[in-house]
């Protein structure tokens, strides 16, 4: 029997690294779906038909234990990796091979949304790499069956990052013999959790990879480095400069639907004031739902119009202010509310009603829940009195016993940081470690939990002002900024230096 993970659970982790969000855990008032981002099938098989262009599909034989020589150990599943040689200059040239390292879904959408790497490969004459996570899209183990691979904690315990790694390693160096490119420089990739895997990819097989770009990866948000309150205050902050009166009306409003959702009568208006299907209606739900549109929309506020999570117009939260301002809705609140949530939820305006009782999960991102009670646990969920969500503390102790209670598992909150560092990051990096880019934007609010600032000569962050979530990372369009253009600019003169190095490292120890 597969495990299903409840909405507690679901709320805190479920879009990856793209929650472990906002609502306190786990309660008696959970609610019975997560709103997750509404990709419709249309959307997919329009996806399905550019990938065909963009990458094969090929597969590994992968080990399931890196780490032990059990013979159990010793079990295989098939590994998805994507693959692109159309600009590749080939073995014989040692032209470099630029690799991502998989996030928590299906590896199709990230390489679909990581047009970067496709824009530098013609200049740099690259191999193309995607390589899926293990636990995710066709990458399962156990006979590739997700009945058996997600069914208990025995078999979810083989989905952790340190596996990962190694998954990435492993494959990296069988596809390079494979090639004949054995001298032939690796850099990684990835935004987000795959930009934290591929900080650590580089400090952990720095043999393997000479250098890596860590976009919106933020390796410092754990307990005791960054303030639990740090996610949601970048939200209100983004919010608060586009308008003081937008930021007072979301801020104003959850209470009023509190309100409303205890009084006679007080759901029905709800249901119909927001357009809610007459499936299921409840306040609980109703906010997070809301949380969710405006949490997201902060991350992905990019500066052209986007399809990540959904079809949204260029600089979403200045839209969103905007339709929380039209004078058409007067003082009615929830009118306010309701055209807000439809530039996130209902763009293209094909929806008539939003079902709060289905939560698709088009891309497979939900074994994040299990991720989010083992290893990663992210403190997000702390809002102070100026938030613009309800006053809440972050709850450790909450966040155990939810986990404990599902999976039966007690969470390690300090593994990743005594495995991969970041206490002292500063002080500790630039000691030994190379040749790592950390991007952030500062409107994105997992940015509170990044590297902010150079740790040495060639481990570099760049911070832009105006940036969201890994928008480095995304296909370049002639609407991009001039900001964008040159942090693209600068992230390539820094990787064709680290490449320029190696080949005149190879040339004199040969």
């Amino acid at each position: 029997m597969r495990i299903t993970i409840p909405v507690g659970i679901l709320f805190l982790c479920l879009i990856s690294i793209f929650s472990c969000l906002l609502s306190p855990v786990y309660s008696a008032k959970v609610t019975p779906t997560f709103p997750s981002s509404a990709i419709r099938p249309e959307q997919l098989s329009l996806a399905k038909k550019a990938s065909n262009k963009l990458y094969k599909e090929k597969f590994f034989t992968q080990i399931l234990d890196h780490f032990n020589f059990n013979p159990k150990s010793y079990q295989r599943f098939q590994h998805r990796y994507l693959i692109n040689d159309t600009f590749w200059g080939g073995p014989r040239k040692n032209s470099p091979i630029f690799v991502y390292t998989g996030n928590e879904g299906d590896i199709e959408w990230f390489a679909q949304n990581t047009g970067f790497m496709f824009d530098i490969a013609p200049h740099f004459k690259a191999l193309l790499v995607f390589i899926e996570h293990r636990f995710y899209g066709k990458s399962i183990p156990f006979g590739g069956s997700k009945d058996i691979a997600y069914s208990n904690s025995s078999t979810l315990g083989y989905l952790t990052s340190t596996q990962a790694l190694a998954d990435y390693a492993t494959l990296i160096v069988d596809l390079k013999k494979n090639l004949s490119a054995v001298d032939s420089p690796v850099v990684v990739f990835g935004g987000s959790y795959g930009g934290m895997l591929a900080a650590w990819f580089r400090l952990k097989y720095p043999h393997i990879a000479i250098g890596a770009l860590a976009s919106s990866a933020p390796i410092l948000n754990f307990e005791n480095i960054t303030s639990p309150y740090s996610f949601t205050n970048i939200i209100t902050q983004d919010f608060r400069s586009e308008s003081e009166n937008c930021y007072k009306v979301i801020k104003g409003s959850w209470k009023q639907i509190k309100e409303n959702g205890k009084r006679s009568g007080g759901l029905e208006l709800l249901r119909k004031s927001f357009r809610i299907c007459k499936n299921y209606i409840d306040a609980d739900a109703l906010e997070s739902w809301l949380s969710t549109a405006f949490a997201y929309t902060a991350m992905t506020d990019y500066p052209t119009p986007t399809n990540f999570l959904n079809p949204l117009p260029a600089y979403p939260v200045k839209q969103m202010c905007k339709a929380i301002e039209d004078p058409r809705t007067g003082n009615d609140t929830f009118a306010k509310l309701y055209s807000a949530a439809n530039i996130y939820y209902n763009y293209t305006g094909a929806s008539t009603c939003f079902n709060l009782a289905n939560s698709p999960d088009p891309h497979g991102l939900s074994m994040w829940g299990w991720q989010a009670c083992t290893e990663m646990i992210l403190p997000t969920n702390g809002n102070n009195k100026k938030s613009i969500f309800p006053e809440s503390q972050w709850n450790y102790s909450e966040r155990a016993a939810a986990c404990k209670g599902f999976y039966g598992v007690d969470p390690r909150p300090n593994w990743i940081t005594t495995e991969f560092g970041g206490q002292n990051i500063y002080r500790v990096l630039k000691r030994f470690g190379s040749n790592i880019i950390f991007f952030n934007g500062l409107r994105d609010p997992w940015s509170g939990g990044g590297v902010l600032k150079n740790i040495s000569k060639s481990i570099v962050a760049i911070v832009a002002e105006e940036g969201a979530h890994h928008v480095d990372l995304r296909f370049a369009t002639s609407e991009d900024p001039k900001w964008l253009q040159d942090v693209r600019k600068r992230e390539v003169k820094l990787i064709s230096h680290w490449i320029s190095q190696y080949y005149h490292d190879l040339a004199h120890d040969s």
